[in-house]
């Protein structure tokens, strides 16, 4: 769902990302397929949260980029610290649970991402609100926030009991075919994952981006048919599961 913009233009090369719901034309991403309803024993037992995705990158489109992608695009992401309940150690966008002084997901998500990376919400633009995503684990019902980064500013782990880490991701990284493929969790999921910036980014994180990079416009033709064991790829950069 779009959200008003206060009359910004949106940067053309987002368009796709905030016209477009996230897809899945490979079908290998069973991350978009995941509602509270069809979760069984779910519904009645969630929480909301959502999440910031948050891009960068110039306002004006690269015509020599896919899908007009300036060179300088990138995405907010964080590393969860390993002492976390849930999804400990892994790569994450900004985001967390609903609060009472919260006034709907886009609060949310920029109360979080301020709370975790120092983000100052004024220089960024939402844009779009994109269907909810249930993530068992947490048995959060999740509302990813598409934003624009207008004013970029200095960034940084806040709290060491949550983030280890805190990376602009240039994105032309996560679209390069050479560091893309499929995991295979020990328990049977599988689902796209990024090899990038010495991290491996995998579940809901990986499987939003996907969606998103399906209707961009920006995605170059990759392997979905390599598929590799989700533990060998977390120890190849000294992750664990």
């Amino acid at each position: 769902m779009r959200i008003e913009t206060n009359g910004l233009a949106v940067p053309g090369w987002l368009r796709g990302v905030t016209e477009h719901d996230p897809a899945d034309p490979s079908g290998v991403n069973p991350v978009l397929r995941r509602t509270a309803m069809r979760a069984l024993g779910a519904v009645g037992k969630t929480r909301e949260a959502a999440v910031l995705v948050l891009f960068g990158g110039a306002p004006e489109a690269d015509p020599q980029g896919p899908g007009g992608l300036p060179g300088d695009a990138d995405v907010l992401l964080t590393q969860r610290a390993a002492t976390m309940r849930t999804h400990s150690g892994q790569v994450a966008f900004p985001g967390g649970g609903v609060e009472p002084q919260d006034d709907g997901p886009v609060s949310t998500a920029l109360r979080e991402a301020w709370e975790e990376t120092g983000v100052d919400p004024a220089g960024i633009e939402p844009l779009a609100l994109l269907p909810k995503i249930f993530v068992p684990p947490s048995r959060f019902d999740v509302t990813p926030v598409v934003a624009y980064w207008r004013t970029p500013g200095e960034v940084g782990v806040v709290s060491e009991n949550e983030a280890t880490r805190v990376v602009r991701v240039p994105l032309s990284e996560l679209l390069d075919p050479a560091n893309r493929f499929v995991v295979r969790h020990p328990l049977g999921y599988m689902g796209p994952a990024f090899a990038v910036d010495g991290m491996l980014v995998w579940g809901f994180t990986a499987g939003v981006l996907a969606g998103l990079f399906a209707v961009s416009g920006w995605e170059n033709e990759w392997d979905h048919h390599d598929v590799r064991d989700l533990q060998a790829s977390l120890a190849a950069v000294g992750m664990t599961l």
